[in-house]
């Protein structure tokens, strides 16, 4: 058996990322985990990973997101079914761990000051500039971009679906009347369905994003996971780049690595309105951005022209239904938008917000799934 020590900080983190994956994961559940793993064996994956599944969900919409945040934090897949999951009355009368070295039952208790400490901790590294953290802080800022989900837009269908309230279905209608010899007993009704809005995602790999180009693509391979046919992602500098294939592999380092081998122009000079333009062209004209969300993540330093770039993003507002501009400096304090490029896209802008930190992309999240 593990030093029990190691255990209980281990699992004090493993908690701390599921409450950011949106689990209540509070003491009484750590806890409840802790006593089950003194039970069990902590070095075999299937039976920590039922431990915490009995014991720090709350139901079944929890499953889900404990799934994600387990694979993310302990660096492997989800156990096979056919592993070994510990009964759960073993779990529930298992005895439990000595939490502060000291003794300590089963009953819930209220938190540490070093739970606290965690849990603050964890808000201040939520608001933190992704530029400046340390190596230790953006590893821990990888697992949490994993768990982002990312909600795109729905938008009406053509199709329609049967429902108690809305437009009469005239053809149901009729084939109930015909099959009732000639008698209307009832209206058929029905509603449009609805279909995620495409998103498109145009992602600045000059060299001065270089600092918030990994954080980016880790969302944009969050994005893709989760949209998948429905999501397009492309890398703007001196040109234009498509990585949605490379971004579709599980492993999100993979995906990365994919991804740079790809583009030729990673921390390289930025033309936008040559590559707008190309984008507009080849893609977005034919449909790619049409009625879609448009995401643009830039700080809007442009060595081309920069009336060509408000030639395009006018264009582009035009096909999109929405156009985001994500920079991550208007994250700082006193920061204006007084860059050439950024004076010329600005007026064809649906929304101009930040991307600086975790917290800033989990806003975005919102502001996609509402555009």
């Amino acid at each position: 058996m593990a030093d029990n020590r190691d255990v209980v900080e281990t699992m004090l983190v493993f908690a701390r990322t599921l409450r950011v994956a949106g689990l209540e994961a509070g003491p009484d559940r750590v806890q409840a985990m802790v006593a089950a793993l003194g039970e069990l064996d902590v070095l075999e994956p299937s039976e920590v990973y039922w431990a915490g599944r009995f014991t720090l969900c709350a139901g079944p919409e929890d499953l889900e997101r404990y799934d994600a945040a387990f694979n993310a934090f302990f660096g492997g897949e989800r156990p096979r079914a056919g592993g070994r999951a510990p009964r759960k009355e073993r779990v529930a009368q298992s005895a439990a761990l000595d939490l502060d070295q000291s003794g300590a039952g089963t009953e819930p208790r209220e938190e540490t000051p070093d739970e606290h400490a965690v849990a603050s901790g964890e808000e201040v590294l939520r608001h933190r500039d992704i530029a400046q953290l340390t190596p230790a802080e953006r590893e821990q800022m990888r697992l949490l971009f994993g768990l982002l989900t990312v909600r795109p837009a729905t938008r009406p269908s053509r199709r329609h679906t049967r429902s108690h309230r809305g437009s009469v279905d005239v053809p149901r209608t009729v084939r109930r009347v015909l099959r009732n010899g000639g008698e209307i007993r009832r209206l058929d009704r029905q509603r449009p369905r609805t279909k995620p809005r495409r998103v498109v995602l145009l992602i600045d790999v000059s060299g001065s994003m270089g600092p918030y180009a990994d954080a980016v693509l880790r969302f944009a391979h969050t994005a893709v996971r989760r949209g998948q046919a429905s999501t397009e992602v492309f890398t703007v500098g001196t040109r234009l780049t498509r990585v949605t294939r490379e971004l579709r592999q599980r492993d999100p380092d993979r995906a990365l690595a994919a991804s740079g081998a790809a583009i030729p122009d990673w921390s390289g000079g930025t033309r936008l309105g040559e590559v707008l333009k190309a984008f507009l062209d080849r893609w977005g004209q034919r449909g790619t951005a049409r009625r879609a969300t448009v995401v643009i993540f830039s700080d809007g330093w442009e060595r081309g022209d920069c009336a060509l770039l408000g030639e395009q993003m006018q264009r582009l507002s035009r096909l999109a239904h929405a156009v985001i501009w994500v920079n991550p400096h208007k994250g700082r304090v006193g920061y204006e938008p007084l860059t050439g490029g950024m004076q010329a896209a600005l007026p064809h802008v649906s929304r101009f917000v930040t991307g600086h930190s975790l917290a800033a992309f989990q806003e975005l999240v919102e502001e996609m799934a509402n555009a």
